[in-house]
């Protein structure tokens, strides 16, 4: 939603252009001039990885109830991508891992986010998923319920793992979804 009110001084924003030589429509203070800047959301997750599955969690939350997705969320204030990815997936797996590389890099600008996902090696087949989750489970790629997957963004970035392992090298993924 826009911003409302100012952060510093309570008083009610406009929307402008700001006179600092800024080219955008800002919320701007008519009081005390402050400019708030609104900026996209980082979620942060991993693809955990044991043998040749991947672990997927079945949403117990909206958006997308019920749909499958990988173990991801938005980054919190105070802690990198890697600490929030990490995060994510205890809370919404429960899974014992060690976190990688970065993997993907999505934008969808439409929605003000910008996705990250790094690979991650499962230690154990044994999951405790959180109430954000109905169900964590392993996935042969023969296996995925595709039409299921709850994001593109997780779909885009399962793809191109599974192009990735049978190449048999992993690059970093940079791409957009419109």
């Amino acid at each position: 939603p826009p911003i409302k009110h100012c952060r510093n001084c309570g008083i009610a924003v406009v929307y402008r252009v700001p006179d600092d030589g800024d080219t955008k429509f800002r919320a701007v203070c008519p009081s005390c001039h402050t400019i708030h800047y609104e900026n996209p959301l980082i979620v942060v997750g991993t693809i955990p990885v044991l043998d040749q599955q991947v672990l997927l969690c079945k949403r117990n939350i909206e958006p997308r109830h019920g749909m499958w997705t990988l173990p991801a969320g938005f980054m919190e204030l105070n802690e990198t991508a890697t600490q929030g990815a990490a995060r994510e997936t205890v809370e919404e797996a429960g899974a014992e891992f060690d976190i990688g590389d970065l993997f993907s890099l999505a934008s969808v600008a439409r929605v003000g986010q910008v996705h990250m996902f790094y690979r991650a090696q499962l230690l154990s087949d044994q999951f405790d998923p959180g109430t954000e989750t109905m169900e964590a489970r392993l996935f042969a790629e023969d296996d995925i319920p595709w039409s299921e997957i709850a994001f593109r963004t997780v779909s885009e970035t399962l793809k191109r793992y599974f192009a990735d392992r049978r190449a048999g090298h992993f690059s970093i993924h940079v791409f957009d979804i419109a």
